[in-house]
């Protein structure tokens, strides 16, 4: 008569535990379900919000056209608003040639700072130095452009008449600004690394330097490539330190200190001074779709880049 009392009590709190579990299984469910539907309308809105700024800005930008061939826009060098001349070609030189620059500047300093930090600092070193280089980030860049205007520009005014402005003074203080990014994406992709490289390479009678040049870095490459390519994007998108020592003449360069303008440069100086809806003021819009379009390109390479890297 007990046992079959207990096998009741026994069987009841079986029942009541499968009842509990069910109930938490149906619980968590509904919450897995409704937080992928909060994650799905998040990407969907972001989505949506991002193609619409391109439609915005590339519908107004297309209007140009209507008072400006493409042949002028892009390949003439005039910029006469008040002429109805909108040739954008120094413009588009002057960003090309000041990101190249900034990033030719910037990257051997950053490699070094990332082999430094990922291979021969002791680790205390590592624990105040990654810190340190990251706080640069946080910066905001009129502070970089108020740096650059009070001292680096007077310092090359005197290799040039007094003027100091240009392609020059602007791509020393991207270097700097963009030597967080690279450096601590750099780092990580050398850290990232299996170890049995560098254990094989050792073994092989490969010096230490030899290792990380040989073998370390050109293993890092898709990641070293990645920081790099993150490096120019903000480069080609940072207007305010470069506002402040460029010059903002709208002129093709002829040296590295003469006055000139850039994409961004020019948005900002002009966006003010146009109505809405001229051709000035779509020409401004136009330039805007092309900075948007090269942000996307690089993006898309860096998507190649890390797909390569991954079937490697």
């Amino acid at each position: 008569m007990n046992s079959f009392a207990d096998q009741l009590t026994d069987s009841n709190e079986h029942h009541k535990n499968n009842s509990n579990t069910s109930r938490w299984t149906r619980w968590q469910n509904r919450n897995d379900r409704l937080m992928r539907w909060i994650f799905v309308g998040s990407a969907v809105l972001v989505s949506v919000i991002i193609f619409s700024i391109i439609a915005f800005v590339g519908w107004q930008g297309i209007k140009t056209f209507t008072g400006v061939t493409p042949l002028e826009f892009f390949f003439s060098s005039d910029w006469t608003p008040s002429q109805n001349k909108f040739g954008v070609f120094a413009f588009l030189y002057s960003t090309l040639l000041l990101t190249l620059l900034s990033v030719l500047m910037s990257l051997p300093l950053a490699l070094s700072g990332a082999v430094f930090l990922a291979k021969i600092a002791p680790s205390w070193v590592r624990e105040i130095m990654r810190p340190a280089t990251d706080l640069f980030v946080g910066i905001p860049s009129v502070v970089y452009g108020l740096i650059g205007l009070t001292i680096i520009v007077p310092f090359l005014a005197k290799f040039n008449d007094g003027l100091g402005y240009g392609i020059l003074p602007a791509a020393i203080i991207l270097a700097v600004m963009i030597l967080p990014t690279i450096l601590s994406i750099t780092e990580d992709a050398i850290r990232a690394l299996p170890g049995r490289l560098e254990e094989a390479s050792l073994a092989l009678g490969a010096t230490r330097w030899q290792t990380i040049w040989r073998v370390l870095i050109p293993a890092a490459r898709p990641g070293i490539l990645t920081g790099v390519i993150l490096g120019m994007g903000r480069s080609i998108g940072e207007t305010m330190a470069v506002f402040m020592v460029i010059g903002n003449s709208p002129q093709m360069p002829k040296s590295l200190l003469d006055s000139t303008t850039v994409l961004t440069t020019a948005i900002v100086k002009d966006m003010g001074n146009t109505n809405y809806g001229s051709t000035w003021n779509n020409a401004l819009f136009l330039m805007a779709l092309v900075l948007l379009l090269i942000s996307l390109l690089l993006i898309l390479v860096i998507r190649i880049v890390a797909k390569r890297s991954e079937v490697k």
